[in-house]
């Protein structure tokens, strides 16, 4: 694809949201996220954990497993959650805003539930999460809220709390692929990748690249018009015309998938991230930037798949390839962060009141996606019940 000459969309963006109230009535922010273990001897139970209740064989594990060992059987998205925990604490110290963040994940220690427990020992009685998935599907949104509700009820269980009722009630921050704070950071990020190309190389195309999801998922994931893949094309197209009116040049830019699993008879999203590098190689393109605009951080899927996989096939097939940093702890992510859970805040406020609620702030073409989900959103398969509850939902019992 080739980026148009128009400038990026507007960012439409809110109305002063914290003032005196602050993240009321909040008393304490959940940082939730995946997983990974900590050593080579959490890999498989790990790897079992993600799998639960899909009938994949150990053998199959043991292989997947071997990219966790190729960097010693530690998977550094622990490190960088920890990082991103204590760069959105600082945050909201520097706003003045006396909340703790506490660390949960679904897959691995520390669990969502011990996170809860953790909080609710604190005093906290309302929290907020914030998920470290920026997109909306399945495994980005909906999963996370089933095993929300799992915790939920797992504390109710440990606190002696009436069957049926959840001591700690938890809201969450929307999807926030289209948030002025993420984009920002990944137009920030592909910029610095295109001034680090050799001054001899030509001048690349930006390929922009997320994880696979299978096309049972992607037809299921629909929000407000737009399924998981258009969610990315939207922040491509906006990220690629922002570091094109920055770089002083157009940049030409694609979407590839990554990390894809299951039988090869399931069709997945597609082209692969190694498949498209060998197309373009067979039509001339002799440079790349790689930008994980799917990704938060730089974990397993970006450290293997891309930075040891893609960045391999590159160079196997003649391109030059340089990898754009994720949106880690940047500034501009980070902030942005913040401003959701104000905005957040500021909507759990207005509804408590029976007001009207706040703009939200948006770049590109989609508008912003709800905070409290609605019923049957991003199933695994479209019409298909999985039978577990999920939190932050206007679905029954939610």
């Amino acid at each position: 694809m080739t980026t148009p000459s128009t400038p990026p969309a507007t960012d439409r963006t809110a109305v002063p949201l914290a003032g005196a109230a602050g993240l009321d009535p909040y008393d304490a922010v959940l940082l939730f996220s995946f997983g990974g273990p900590n050593g080579p001897d959490d890999v498989l139970p790990f790897l079992r954990n993600v799998t639960a209740g899909k009938n994949i064989p150990d053998a199959r594990l043991a292989e997947v497993a071997e990219h966790y060992h190729h960097f010693g059987g530690r998977s550094p998205i622990n490190e960088q959650n920890l990082a991103l925990r204590a760069a959105v604490q600082a945050e909201l110290s520097s706003r003045g805003l006396d909340v703790p963040v506490v660390w949960g994940n679904r897959n691995w220690e520390p669990y969502t539930r011990d996170a809860l427990a953790e909080a609710y020992a604190a005093g906290a009685r309302r929290a907020v999460a914030l998920v470290t998935s920026a997109y909306s599907s399945y495994s980005g949104c909906r999963q996370y809220r089933e095993n929300l509700w799992t915790a939920l009820g797992d504390l109710a269980g440990q606190v002696g709390a009436p069957e049926g009722s959840h001591p700690l009630v938890v809201d969450k921050v929307r999807s926030y692929f289209n948030h002025p704070g993420f984009v920002r950071a990944n137009v920030d990020a592909v910029v610095e990748a295109y001034a680090g190309v050799a001054a001899d190389a030509a001048w690349p195309r930006l390929v922009f690249v997320t994880h696979s999801i299978p096309d049972t998922m992607e037809e299921a994931s629909v929000v407000a018009g737009a399924s998981y893949r258009e969610q990315h094309l939207d922040v491509a197209r906006t990220v690629a015309a922002a570091a094109s009116q920055r770089l002083g040049r157009t940049v030409e830019w694609d979407l590839a998938f990554c990390s894809r699993s299951g039988p090869p008879s399931q069709p997945w999203l597609e082209p692969d991230v190694n498949d498209h590098l060998a197309v373009l190689a067979a039509a001339g393109t002799t440079s790349v930037v790689l930008s994980p605009v799917g990704f938060v951080s730089d974990h397993m899927e970006v450290a293997f798949d891309l930075d040891t996989e893609a960045l391999e096939t590159a160079q196997e097939l003649g391109m030059t390839a340089v990898r754009a940093d994720s949106v880690g702890v940047r500034d501009a992510f980070v902030s942005g962060l913040v401003d959701l859970l104000l905005e957040r805040a500021a909507i759990a406020r207005a509804d408590d009141a029976g007001l009207p609620r706040p703009a939200q702030a948006t770049t590109g073409e989609l508008p912003a996606f709800r905070s409290v989900c609605a019923p049957g959103c991003c199933r695994m398969r479209a019409g298909e019940d999985s039978g577990r509850l999920a939190a932050c939902s206007t679905d029954p019992a939610s």
